[in-house]
């Protein structure tokens, strides 16, 4: 049973449903403040006693162990006879109590009001405002002339009169003045002397268009403190006066909170309102505009972008104009690192919106394809909507390299498409002579085969597709060995392979996106990545949901062949691509092909348009969609170096952000956390510069992550705890839910320790793949290879390696070897990998060691 305690008033414990629990006397509730404001610390049974009693009894320690005994009883109804107490332990030569931080209102208080501190005023106003809602009365009320009391009481009343104040502050930033004053007025009424306080009620009413009672406040204020302590106000009372007697501009609530960029926000958006129509069309494309940039800022922002972000898509939807709903479903590329969506049914109505945009667009009737199926939304995993058990996997899913496509020669007949040659350029510091490419009126021209260095001939995927003569150049991914893609001075990526002799592969600096595209050098055995022309992305014809995907879309290639350069296509086919982009993103963890296919389609046109902003974007769904097997990690390492060189090159702050980010994981998996470090420091520094608060929260975790990695046990799951405060709040449930628990049982399977049995845990969406473990750690085996063989395949996410690992412990425990033979399976493409470390948030150690285990276990 989970118990929650009350300081923050009279002292009092409820159960898990909020009901109060009878705690006796009032020496028991003494021993239990006692205890709380030890604050999980041992507390000497002589120590009790004398804070029990001026003068103890004789029996007083028989009487604190009845106490102690009695608050047991209570406290843990459930508890079987002589078990040790959980809760209420024998610690030495006294006793603890051992409540979780969220348990207590005073300790969950003070958290609040510790993070309240590090966030915007939006953020801020809401924890503040929950932090002061926990209080009931003065703090340990019938202990107020309690010796052992009087501090922790003093600490938390100040904390408290700080915590009034800064919620005042956060509202008069936030425009809500009128909302500060009667707090205000109640708090000074109570603590006169609080200069700061004073301050901000004069402001307050002065933003009300109430100066005259603003001046009133402040001359009441030195009246006060000129008779009663003898002391002038100080220098901000009277600096607050003197500028409300000549209406200083700096107090206009505008400019008060971003000085003369808020003055001219102010004034641009108060003329857009009285100059744009309210039915104007452009509105919903400026809209999309804040919101992506609101996004970015994290918690109660990034929500609201969210909820409206589906509003103007459907309000977009009703004007029945394809191309602005493209343009508005397709403006809001906001990158996105984490691959569990935040809501499942908001995205799945937006891949809706942008399938059935596509149909319209390549139909050319101006209005929505009525005929558009729905869009099945993507699957995490959850019990009872899991891929089926048994799933053969393909080629690449048993670590064997798929049959290589040869890529036709120059020589090779047919209709000459562009030539996108990539020059091979050798790591010298100079830039190597480019070969001329023909232009897309050279006739009979395939294009070059670029054969990547290493093992074998470039895979492509989908040559079956491309018109003859027209092969598509092999950008290979990194392969096993995983170079480090540090970016060169001159923004572009270097990919050097530890443990080769020779010249690395640099990519130019000026790095054309579609004609003369960087050849990545495969290094190891890791089959290269697959890119195909983009006649042969046009000739998938995945715009018509629902049918076939490999159809050719007739319509939209007899438009590219046939229009202008420069004219309609292009534009056309770029809106088109962040509709497929924006698919790819918001299909992620999913199963669909289709995701995987809008990534691909979306890289080949952005190349071909040279387009920068569109190839980030359509490199984030490449790397949402680089999932579809375990042992990744390279193929997103290669993503990342390149978001990193191009956002460099052309400004792209957010995407290079996000590069950093992508680069953090992908080196952690592979456990070069010198690498993976680098990265962190570039995000957070970029973070800071370009005021994007979430940055901060995955370099935390990451740094908690490299605790457990190193085998710092104890300081990683303090770490970790840090990590989950500035979640909440964070804006991003689907990586927040259940990811505490799960860090905390990786950290115990990795030491070899049962997994936690606390009944409240919320497990989240993990909850299938620990709930074996958890009743493994109970003793009950029996249920948990019930449990186990209901656990569906893990989602095809950062997590992948992680859930198996975890699933292949659990099967290893109770005997399970169909289970164990697919976790092996499934994780051996990773055996150079740490499992988990591709999140940048937790790690079950090497995944060789799991597989030596299963391998073991099945002899």
């Amino acid at each position: 049973m989970r118990v929650g305690f009350g300081v923050l008033g009279p002292v009092v414990a409820w159960d898990a449903d909020g009901h109060a629990i009878a705690l006796k006397g009032p020496r028991h509730r003494a021993v239990l403040a006692r205890l709380i404001v030890a604050r999980r610390r041992v507390v000497p049974v002589s120590r009790l006693v004398d804070d029990l009693w001026t003068e103890p009894p004789p029996a007083a320690v028989g009487a604190v162990r009845t106490f102690v005994a009695a608050l047991r009883r209570a406290l843990e109804p459930q508890r079987p006879p002589r078990t040790p107490a959980r809760l209420l332990v024998t610690e030495g030569p006294g006793y603890a109590l051992r409540a979780d931080v969220d348990t207590v209102d005073a300790w969950r208080f003070e958290q609040d009001v510790s993070a309240a501190a590090t966030l915007p005023p939006d953020g801020a106003l809401p924890r503040l405002e929950q932090a002061l809602s926990r209080w009931r009365g003065p703090a340990y009320a019938e202990f107020a002339d309690e010796d052992w009391a009087r501090g922790e009481r003093s600490r938390l009343a100040e904390l408290r009169l700080h915590a009034v104040e800064r919620q005042a502050e956060a509202r008069l930033a936030l425009g809500r003045a009128a909302e500060a004053v009667p707090d205000l007025e109640a708090h000074l009424a109570e603590h006169p002397w609080r200069e700061s306080a004073w301050r901000a009620l004069a402001l307050a009413l002065y933003r009300t268009g109430r100066q005259g009672d603003a001046l009133a406040v402040l001359r009441r204020a030195r009246t006060l403190l000129v008779e009663q302590l003898g002391v002038d106000p100080g220098p901000e009372l009277r600096r607050l006066e003197t500028d409300i007697l000549g209406q200083a501009p700096h107090l206009d609530p505008a400019t008060a909170r971003g000085g003369a960029a808020a003055q001219v926000w102010a004034e641009a958006a108060a003329a857009y309102d009285r100059t744009v129509a309210s039915g104007a069309r452009t509105r919903l494309e400026s809209t999309v505009g804040l919101l992506r940039d609101l996004s970015m800022t994290g918690g109660g922002g990034l929500r609201t972008a969210r909820q409206q972000r589906v509003a103007a898509v459907a309000a977009a939807e009703e004007l029945g104009d394809p191309e602005l709903t493209a343009r508005v479903i397709g403006s809001y590329d906001v990158p996105a690192i984490w691959t569990r969506l935040d809501d499942p049914e908001q995205a799945a109505s937006i891949v809706a919106a942008a399938e059935r945009t596509l149909a319209a667009l390549a139909a050319g009737l101006g209005a929505p394809d009525d005929r558009a199926p729905a869009v099945e939304p993507p699957d995490h995993g959850a019990p009872g909507h899991g891929a089926p058990a048994h799933q053969t996997p393909g080629p690449e899913a048993l670590g064997h390299g798929a049959p290589a496509h040869e890529t036709p020669g120059p020589e090779a007949p047919g209709p000459g498409a562009p030539n996108h040659a990539a020059p091979d350029h050798a790591a010298t510091g100079h830039e190597a002579p480019a070969h001329e490419a023909p232009g897309p009126e050279a006739p009979g021209r395939g294009a070059p085969n670029h054969a990547a260095t290493g093992h074998g001939a470039p895979d492509h995927e989908t040559h079956d597709l491309e018109p003859p003569g027209q092969g598509a150049p092999s950008h290979a991914a990194t392969g096993h060995g995983a170079p480090d893609h540090e970016a060169t001075g001159r923004g572009a990526s270097r990919h050097e392979a530890p443990g080769h002799e020779g010249p690395a592969h640099e990519a130019p600096g000026r790095g054309t996106l579609g004609h003369g595209a960087p050849e990545r050098a495969v290094t190891g055995h890791e089959l290269p990545s697959r890119r195909t022309s983009g006649y042969a992305a046009v000739a998938r014809g995945s715009s018509v949901p629902g049918g076939d995907l490999d159809a050719p879309d007739h319509s939209t290639l007899s438009t590219l062949r046939h229009a202008p350069r420069g004219e309609a296509a292009p534009r056309h086919e770029a809106v088109r691509a962040r509709l497929l982009a924006t698919i790819a993103v918001e299909s992620r963890g999913g199963r669909s092909e289709r995701g995987r296919q809008a990534a691909r389609q979306a890289e080949e046109i952005a190349r071909r348009l040279d387009d920068p902003a569109l190839l980030a974007f359509a490199l984030n769904g490449v790397f949402m969609q680089t999932f579809d097997r375990a042992g990744l990690a390279p193929r997103r390492d290669a993503t990342g170096a390149e978001l990193i060189a191009l956002s460099e090159r052309h400004g792209l702050v957010a995407f290079e952000v996000l590069g950093h980010l992508i680069r953090l994981q992908a080196r952690s998996a592979l456990a070069d956390f010198a690498s993976a470090d680098r990265h962190a420091t570039a995000a957070d520094r970029l973070g800071e510069r370009h005021e994007r608060p979430l940055v901060s929260v995955f370099t935390e975790w990451y740094r908690a992550l490299r605790l457990a990695a190193t085998g710092q046990a104890a300081e990683a799951e303090a770490a970790y705890r840090d990590a989950a405060t500035r979640l909440d709040g964070a804006g991003m449930p689907g990586l927040a839910h259940g990811l505490l628990p799960l860090a905390l049982l990786c950290l115990r399977v990795e030491q070899g320790r049962p997994a936690p049995t606390d009944a409240d845990l919320d497990w989240g969406p993990y909850a299938p793949w620990a709930r074996p473990l958890v009743m493994l750690a109970q003793d009950h085996r029996t249920e948990a290879a019930a449990a186990l063989r209901t656990v569906p395949e893990p989602p095809r996410d950062l997590l992948l390696e992680a859930l198996w690992c975890l699933t292949g412990r659990a099967a290893i425990a109770v005997g399970d070897r169909e289970t164990m033979a697919r976790a092996r399976a499934a994780l051996a493409p990773a055996a150079a990998e740490l499992a988990g470390a591709g999140s940048g948030l937790l790690t079950l150690g090497p995944v060789s060691r799991h597989l030596a285990d299963l391998t073991d276990a099945l002899r």
